[in-house]
C-alpha cells in the first residue's frame, strides 16, 4: 500500500467563514463540479492520474468516513491549457466502490463527471485549509489553498480534496 503524495492532516475550517483570496474564492466555494467549472474556463482540459492505490484510512480521516478502515485513494492533476491547475485526492471507501462499481474504473475520466450526474448526490460542508504542496514531478513546491468535502452518493460516502495550484491564477486572469 502506498501513501498519498500530499497529506491532508491539517486544521480545516468551513470555507464560508474564511477570508479567502478574492481570486480563489469562486473556485473554493464552487458548490457544483469543479471539473465542469475548469472546462468552462479553458480550451484544453485533461486529467492526469498520478497514482491510484489502496490505503488504510488514516486516523485523522476516520471522523469524516466512519465505519471505514480501507479505501481506494486516487490522486490526479487537472490540467487547463497545458497548465497544472488542480491537484485532487479522492478517498473512496471499499463499501462505496462495491456499491458504485464504475468508481473502480474511472481511468482518465474525472470523478466529478461521474458523481455530479446523479441526483442522489449530496455534498457536505466545503472546508478549506492551506497546505504545503510538493509535486516534484511537476516542479511545484508552494503553499496552496485546498478544499475538501464529503459526498454521499446513493448513501455511500466519499471524500474529495482539491488543491488549487499556482497556475489557477492564470485562468482567473482570463475569466
Amino acid at each position: 500500500m502506498s501513501t498519498p503524495l500530499i497529506s491532508l492532516a491539517r486544521h480545516w475550517q468551513d470555507a464560508n467563514t474564511l477570508a479567502l483570496p478574492a481570486a480563489l474564492a469562486p473556485w473554493i466555494l464552487e458548490p457544483a463540479s469543479l471539473t465542469a467549472r475548469l472546462k468552462r474556463h479553458c480550451q484544453r482540459f485533461r486529467l492526469q492520474v498520478l497514482q491510484e492505490h489502496s490505503a488504510v484510512l488514516p486516523e485523522f480521516l476516520q471522523p469524516l468516513l466512519p465505519d471505514t478502515t480501507a479505501a481506494q485513494v486516487r490522486e490526479v492533476i487537472l490540467w487547463c491549457n497545458d497548465m497544472p491547475c488542480v491537484y485532487a485526492q479522492s478517498w473512496l471507501p471499499e463499501q462505496t466502490i462495491a456499491t458504485l462499481r464504475p468508481l473502480a474504473d474511472l481511468g482518465e475520466r474525472p470523478l466529478g463527471d461521474y458523481i455530479f450526474q446523479h441526483q442522489s448526490l449530496h455534498r457536505g460542508t466545503i472546508e478549506a485549509a492551506q497546505l504545503d504542496v510538493m509535486l516534484p514531478q511537476l516542479n511545484i513546491a508552494a503553499r496552496c489553498y485546498v478544499r475538501r468535502s464529503v459526498f454521499q452518493l446513493q448513501g455511500q460516502p466519499l471524500l474529495v480534496a482539491e488543491a488549487f495550484l499556482p497556475d489557477i491564477s492564470k485562468l482567473e486572469a482570463t475569466l
